[in-house]
């Protein structure tokens, strides 16, 4: 077979534990299902990895040595958009997680199952991201909610003139609302939307990332501008 003839390259998924069993179990499980498994025991390990290979998805677990996990998450951020899926062992944890919005898109806590993990990394996958190539999304004119500005193009959004630094996530969040203005979306529409029909979790996830995406905008939940609440649905935009 010549070089142009050759399979693409599988996709890298980085598994970041300082469990090496747990984290080599993971990596056997994902070669089984066409991923190219890379390992990071450490936090600094872990960023190091992303910056020398530029994976696509990382499953990062919040206890490691060095940098845990809250700090890793933030420091890819800053020049990494590889989707990331953070590990923890509490289920309290989750939500500090969520509401620390660190950038992670997605959430599990130990035990792991490996047929949900591989579910969830598919998932992510799915989603959208603007990584410089030709969007569907690219013609579109920026949506006016009073001083709320989106822009889908460019993934920026403005409020009274003043850039608000978005997470991913909250960001894929605030665009799909802002895509049908007279439609009130129910939690399983927005992670449909967002997360993508495969995701596996519970829908309180919603909540909270529009609970910090309100902090952020500027918004209060009990007289809403921008994201107003359907009581027995979920969520749609307002009019700023």
């Amino acid at each position: 077979m010549s070089a142009d003839e050759s399979e693409p390259a599988a996709t890298q998924v980085l598994v970041v534990d300082d469990e090496k069993p747990l984290a080599a179990m993971i990596a056997a499980y994902l070669s089984r299902e066409g991923y190219q498994p890379l390992l990071a025991h450490t936090g600094p390990d872990a960023v190091a990895v992303v910056k020398d290979h530029s994976p696509e998805v990382m499953i990062l677990d919040l206890g490691l040595p060095g940098l845990d996990g809250v700090e890793v998450c933030r420091t890819v951020r800053t020049f990494s958009d590889c989707y990331i899926i953070m590990v923890t062992a509490r289920q309290d944890e989750v939500d500090k997680l969520i509401g620390l919005s660190v950038g992670a898109d997605d959430y599990m806590t130990k035990p792991l199952s490996m047929r949900e993990l591989v579910a969830r990394v598919r998932a992510v996958l799915r989603r959208p991201r603007n990584r410089g190539r030709i969007s569907p999304l690219m013609e579109e004119p920026v949506r006016v909610f009073g001083d709320l500005r989106v822009d889908p193009a460019g993934r920026e959004v403005h409020v009274a003139g003043v850039l608000v630094d978005l997470t991913p996530t909250e960001f894929d969040i605030l665009a799909t609302l802002t895509s049908r203005p007279k439609l009130a979306f129910s939690r399983r529409q927005i992670l449909h939307d967002v997360w993508g029909e495969d995701w596996v979790g519970d829908d309180h996830v919603v909540d909270v990332h529009v609970a910090h995406l309100r902090h952020k905008l500027g918004d209060d939940s009990t007289t809403p501008r921008y994201i107003r609440t359907v009581r027995g649905i979920g969520y749609r935009i307002g009019q700023g």
